[in-house]
């Protein structure tokens, strides 16, 4: 939040200034993604203003290079999103064309100049999540709480 006050400082507007607000939903670190969506929307709902959100895979694609937009993951892995299908999770490796994000600044601008474009009557933003998440619950069983009584 100080970085966002800061930004709008430094642009000379305030909270009440903005008219929407674009957040990128990933793919991405899963829990960075979360915390910036959960953010992003009680933002819009505190200002009375629509939120917008855009993929990283769109945002890389807006930069309007040639290639396959992706983004790095673990295990020598990248998020893809070729045209017209889903993204998926692959190996980097069978991606010789890959387009990585750009450096933060230009990915955040891609993100803001999208969400302008973007009809505001959609459903609330939310996680890309491309795989399942790597927690699980535990496999054993929960300590037994003894009463003292």
């Amino acid at each position: 939040m100080p970085l966002l006050e800061d930004v709008l400082a430094e642009a000379g507007a305030t909270w009440r200034d903005l008219a929407r607000i674009g957040v990128g939903i990933g793919p991405g670190n899963f829990t960075g993604i979360r915390i910036s969506v959960a953010t992003a929307r009680g933002l819009a709902l505190s200002l009375g203003i629509p939120v917008i959100g855009i993929s990283t895979l769109e945002a890389i694609r807006a930069g309007a290079e040639p290639g396959t937009p992706c983004v790095p993951a673990p295990r020598d892995q990248g998020y893809v999103q070729r045209v017209g299908q889903a993204p998926e999770l692959v190996a980097m490796a069978d991606v010789p064309d890959a387009l990585l994000p750009p450096p933060p600044v230009l990915l955040a601008e891609r993100i803001a100049r999208l969400a302008t474009r973007t009809p505001d009557n959609g459903p609330p933003p939310a996680p890309l999540y491309v795989r399942p998440a790597d927690a699980a619950p535990a496999k054993d069983a929960p300590p037994v709480i003894l009463d003292d009584a």
